[in-house]
């Protein structure tokens, strides 16, 4: 069995071999998906102390190494801007080119050709309006908040066309919608303005039996029944500090493969003897009959050493028998 296959015996729940730490992909990704400008290859990878502004306008200011810039100008934030705002156009040649150009690479080996539609709704919202301004043009200006969600949308759907046209076969989509507690936003807001645009990109991949994984850091309890239905294949990154992992293993059992789990904390402080009794841990809660992808439950700068010990100890306890 080869990775790919494997990979799909894990997102079908149905006899994989081995636990493996991700789906095997090539990920395409479009000019700005990584917070870059027209030009250039820099976005999240700017020196820190860099300031920019990407495809739509969003000022960022890196300040850590390691770790995304955090976007400080939002070119949304007054509602009487939306007027004369130019949205960035998904079939620009500056855009649109380089999925091109990443594709024309591909080795065809045993990888999915995947694509990526980062920040895709609620976060790109939010950095171009700002995150307390959106919180409150919810309730007071909900028509203005409805058309920045169309259009956002409207663009994502513009990229998935290219996607498509090459041939993708998973697609990485993601917000963060939780905090370490619980939901960010209540389901009023979620069922009412998110997910009605949700599900014009979902509905666009599902009808070409395109797989699915979706990010949403934080408690993703409130969010589950909802990610199953849209039709989200592989929900990551399950954090251990803000989840009930038995429960949301419970709950998407046979239906929603997980990716994370694995405690970001106990990879950073280490030792190697403890990551790798975490890692044992999470594979016997999570990835009993498949449906576990085993990794840490955040990108983080670690050490190498524990980098190393992880990778070991997926190896030697993800062997199903």
């Amino acid at each position: 069995m080869n990775a790919r296959e494997n990979a799909l015996c894990i997102i079908r729940f149905d006899h994989p071999e081995r636990v493996v730490k991700t789906p095997p992909t090539y990920v395409l990704r479009y000019q700005g998906c990584d917070h870059e400008a027209y030009e250039g290859e820099l976005g999240d990878d700017h020196p820190i102390g860099s300031r920019w502004v990407d495809i739509w306008g969003t000022g960022w200011h890196k300040i850590q190494e390691g770790v995304m810039g955090l976007p400080k100008v939002n070119p949304l934030a007054e509602v009487e801007t939306l007027r004369r705002y130019r949205w960035p156009d998904p079939d620009d040649e500056r855009i649109c080119g380089r999925i091109y150009q990443m594709a024309s690479a591909f080795p065809g080996d045993d990888r999915f050709l995947a694509g990526s539609h980062r920040d895709t709704l609620w976060e790109k919202a939010y950095m171009l309006v700002g995150m307390e301004a959106m919180m409150m043009y919810f309730l007071t200006e909900p028509e203005f908040v409805r058309e920045v969600l169309h259009h956002i949308m409207d663009f994502q759907l513009g990229i998935a066309q290219h996607y498509a046209r090459l041939g993708v076969e998973f697609v990485a989509l993601g917000d963060d919608l939780g905090t370490q507690l619980g939901p960010l936003l209540g389901p009023r807001i979620v069922d009412g303005f998110l997910v009605p645009e949700y599900e014009r990109l979902f509905s666009f991949y599902r009808d070409r039996h395109t797989r699915i994984g979706f990010h949403s850091c934080g408690n993703v309890d409130a969010m589950l029944d909802t990610w199953m239905r849209l039709g989200v294949d592989v929900l990551n990154p399950i954090q251990a500090t803000a989840n009930d992992l038995d429960r949301v293993r419970a709950r998407t059992q046979g239906r929603m493969a997980l990716q994370g789990g694995v405690s970001s904390v106990i990879v950073m402080e280490g030792p190697p003897e403890r990551i790798a009794a975490e890692v044992r841990r999470r594979i016997a809660q999570l990835g009993q009959g498949g449906g576990y992808f085993c990794s840490p439950d955040q990108g983080m700068p670690y050490l190498t050493g524990h980098v190393e010990a992880f990778d070991r100890a997926v190896e030697e306890y993800g062997h199903y028998s």
